[in-house]
């Protein structure tokens, strides 16, 4: 539930909603539905038409960043820092190296 506070109170990215998707087709759509009209942002957030800030972030890359191996995680955590949508696949190959 949300309410319309006017314009006097506004959206920040102080708060965002999380989207915990399972496969890159998930990720695929609910990137495209929720950042139509809105923008981009960097690792995985976007703002939509209103101004919310949602993360849509894959299940593996919570798994790949919290492997014990630490080169292991930040080889996935440099792949995601350039990324706008998060792709599995590369977050993936990064982790195998």
């Amino acid at each position: 539930m949300a309410i319309n506070g006017g314009p006097h109170f506004k959206f920040s990215p102080a708060i965002s909603l999380f989207v915990h998707c399972i496969a890159q087709e998930e990720v695929d759509y609910y990137w495209e539905k929720l950042s139509e009209g809105g923008e981009e942002q960097m690792c995985g957030w976007l703002n939509d038409k209103f101004g919310l800030t949602w993360e849509v972030v894959p299940k593996k890359l919570l798994e790949f960043l919290q492997d014990k191996d630490h080169q292991k995680s930040k080889r996935v955590m440099d792949a995601m820092l350039q990324m706008k949508k998060l792709d599995i696949n590369i977050l993936q190959k990064a982790y195998e190296q």
